[in-house]
């Protein structure tokens, strides 16, 4: 952006700076740490110049909003034409206690719902499961049957609401259940909107909720998008996720690096079904984590962007602006949230959104200061949303598009966040004999990926016990104290009613429906079928999310990880 004579200039005149100004303010009071860096342990420099985007060419790297590479937004008027999705995660109990959460939210402004659920219903167990017991309506809400989907939704109209659904081994059947509840409610499936999780290479590389192999989990992930783009193209069938890599202990840049080359493996999987990357592409959705480093996270966000768009076009051909253009939800750092004063995880949480913001996210969800503790209360599930609103209406930090391009530090670090991962791509695709989705899968199985994270995490957790990396109230700063939190507790007999619904709904059910449309399941699967249309008949006959699991466990056994997993 600069020509030669002018950053000859430049370089004169910080050396001369440097041995005027600054060298003698070093040499009287010296710099409070030995060496600054971001979270993600990226080197920060004293002063950024022009020298540091050199390199940078306005018109290839940074653009303009809404067009390529999308450096700066994938819309060209941001928020200036509306705010992000404001979502809060909601879910605990059963589905009455959730419903009324809801109901809460959207009362307080939320603009788009996101669902947890309990740890039964994620891995594909009924709550009458003897695995489930203790565990019911604990974590999130339990969703047994169609049942529990209709008391979830009751007195909100799902062709009016975004929904993100926080789901990844039992995704498609929950995806079965709130299309079967569209057609309950008279709304058109084309006028769903919302998004399921549903990234399954996500979960071999670092969360680690499975249930069959990976390969019969990245089919069944293809199945939901090839309904989806015939059936519910409001919906996003994936959201690629980037949060519970960082969270299990990554850097930065394999967050952004991992996620998108499971995106990619995705985008692959469904062009060998013959799908069109056209068409594939913007049924995609990403999810990033925000942590501390607000300038990291900025230029992550930016990077994340402009690779994608890239490697779209110049790996997979793709031709329409939409499959180009990477859009993503963005959650605050759950990881980043102490015990220890919890009060103080509001100023974290604080500059975390601020960060999603001024990188441009498209929905948005703050956690609340007292989730190291518990599930969230009402009063920090409020004070968690205002933040988000205090940011869109106060700070102005919404006001301008891509408000801190151009700062050299911010460029700089968008280049490097985008050059390393890159780099780690070409391994990937590498390690796949030119196929990402292959490279992908060869890393889970031969545990690249868990021994990426593990050494960023314990480098991480080593600088943190040296002092290196200060968190406030822990390592500096703490006192005795008993925080003083009202705190969420779930009933305990959340179980024992969720358990007599669960009979209810068997007892009231034609059971030989239900047989009928499990044998149809099993011999979808024989056969290579697509199960999308068979899991929405089936929900409809009020299976349960256990019997309907058990078939594809019958299919593919448990999986067992060969190296590096827990069994």
């Amino acid at each position: 952006m600069y020509d030669e004579e002018d950053l000859a200039e430049i370089r004169e005149a910080r050396e001369e700076w440097e041995a005027e100004t600054r060298d003698p303010a070093l040499d009287a009071h010296g710099e409070r740490k030995e060496r600054f860096a971001t979270v993600s342990n990226l080197e920060i420099e004293d002063l950024y110049t022009p020298e540091d985007v050199a390199d940078v060419d306005y018109d290839e790297d940074i653009g303009f909003p809404g067009e390529e590479p999308y450096t700066r937004g994938p819309y060209p008027t941001m928020y200036r034409g509306r705010t992000w999705t404001m979502r809060q995660f909601a879910g605990f109990g059963t589905a009455e206690e959730t419903n009324e959460r809801f109901h809460y939210l959207i009362e307080n402004g939320q603009t788009g719902l996101s669902t947890a659920f309990d740890m039964p219903s994620l891995m594909g167990k009924d709550s009458d499961d003897p695995l489930s017991d203790g565990e019911v309506g604990k974590e999130g809400v339990a969703v047994d049957t169609l049942r529990d989907m209709e008391i979830l939704f009751d007195g909100i109209d799902v062709g009016d609401v975004s929904t993100s659904f926080t789901i990844n081994p039992s995704a498609p059947v929950i995806f079965a259940m709130y299309v079967a509840l569209a057609d309950q409610q008279g709304v058109p499936r084309e006028q769903l909107r919302g998004t399921f999780q549903n990234d399954m290479l996500k979960e071999f590389i670092a969360q680690k909720e499975w249930v069959i192999p990976p390969e019969p989990s990245l089919d069944l992930v293809t199945d939901t998008v090839e309904f989806a783009i015939d059936q519910t193209p409001g919906i996003y069938p994936i959201s690629v996720s980037g949060y519970h890599i960082r969270e299990a202990g990554s850097t930065a840049v394999q967050e952004l690096a991992f996620t998108l080359a499971d995106g990619f493996a995705y985008v692959e999987d469904a062009r060998e079904r013959g799908l069109d990357v056209d068409e594939v592409a913007p049924q995609l959705s990403f999810f990033f984590n925000s942590h501390n480093s607000i300038f990291e996270e900025v230029a992550k966000f930016r990077a994340a962007r402009r690779v994608y768009a890239r490697i779209m076009d110049e790996w997979y051909g793709a031709e329409a602006e939409a499959a180009k253009r990477l859009k993503f939800h963005t959650q605050t750092a759950g990881q980043s949230l102490t015990a220890q004063q919890p009060l103080n995880n509001i100023v974290r949480v604080t500059i975390q959104a601020l960060a999603g913001v001024l990188g441009g996210t498209q929905s948005l969800h703050t956690n609340s200061f007292d989730e190291a503790l518990a599930l969230p209360g009402e009063e920090a599930v409020r004070v968690a949303l205002r933040t988000q609103q205090i940011i869109a209406e106060e700070s102005g930090a919404a006001d301008s598009v891509d408000p801190l391009a151009g700062s050299f530090m911010v460029e700089s670090l968008t280049d490097q966040v985008a050059e390393r991962t890159m780099d780690y791509l070409e391994e990937l695709r590498g390690m796949g004999d030119g196929s990402v989705r292959d490279g992908v899968l060869a890393g889970i199985e031969q545990g690249f990926f868990h021994r990426e994270i593990q050494e960023a995490s314990y480098e991480y957790q080593e600088r943190v016990e040296e002092g290196e990396e200060v968190v406030v109230g822990v390592n500096k700063y703490a006192v005795d104290e008993d925080p003083d939190t009202d705190l969420l507790h779930v009933d305990e007999e959340t179980q024992e009613r969720q358990l007599d619904r669960l009979a209810e709904v068997k007892a009231e059910r034609d059971d030989d429906a239900v047989e009928a449309a499990l044998a149809e399941l099993d011999e979808a699967i024989e056969h290579d079928e697509n199960v999308m249309p068979v899991l929405v008949d089936a929900v409809k006959t009020y299976a349960t999310m256990g019997e309907i699991m058990d078939v594809f466990e019958r299919h593919y056994g448990a999986y067992r990880e060969k190296i590096g997993l827990a069994s």
